[in-house]
């Protein structure tokens, strides 16, 4: 089970960590902050480049954390975190990856709340290191997290609502 743990850490974690790293500094064909901000922008994210940086960074460190098994649960968290408001705010309805779908995230959020509620397994940094987050912690920060996720997602429902009424005629007339 532990080599499992390792083989799903390293591989979701590191993909996860280099997409991150695409919205953050354009590495791997990525476009980099600028154009992160700008497409959320374009689907309703208020302030964009705040949520950019954000999301950009659950990922690029959530998935070396979750990668090498360090201060576990967080890297499941930042992962799954940001796979969450993808899924629901971008990929949404769509399944699968070849439409644009919510197939990839869908998977990468699945062995994230897995590995989280396992924990890391043997061959982990918290384990050579002896570190560890307290549930007294970890609980609380799960529900900030959550928090911060269903605040993000009011936000911008509520933008995006007041956005395509300003633009549209026909919705001030309703």
């Amino acid at each position: 089970m532990d080599i499992a743990l390792v083989i799903l850490r390293l591989v979701v974690g590191l993909l996860v960590a280099g997409h991150g790293a695409q919205k953050l500094f354009g590495w791997f064909g990525g476009y980099g902050l600028a154009t992160t901000s700008k497409f959320l922008e374009s689907i309703g994210f208020r302030p964009a480049s705040a949520w950019a940086l954000l999301g950009a960074a659950a990922e690029a460190v959530g998935g070396v954390l979750f990668a090498v098994g360090l201060f576990s649960p967080l890297g499941s968290i930042g992962i799954g975190a940001a796979m969450a408001i993808a899924i629901t705010k971008v990929h949404w309805p769509k399944l699968w990856a070849s439409n644009g779908g919510l197939e990839y995230p869908l998977v990468n959020l699945a062995v994230a709340v897995a590995v989280g509620i396992v924990g890391p397994g043997a061959y982990a940094l918290d384990r050579v290191w002896g570190t560890s987050l307290p549930s007294v912690i970890s609980q609380p920060f799960l529900g900030l997290v959550a928090l911060g996720y269903l605040i993000g997602m009011v936000s911008s429902a509520a933008t995006k609502r007041a956005s395509a009424a300003t633009r549209s005629p026909d919705a001030r007339a309703r």
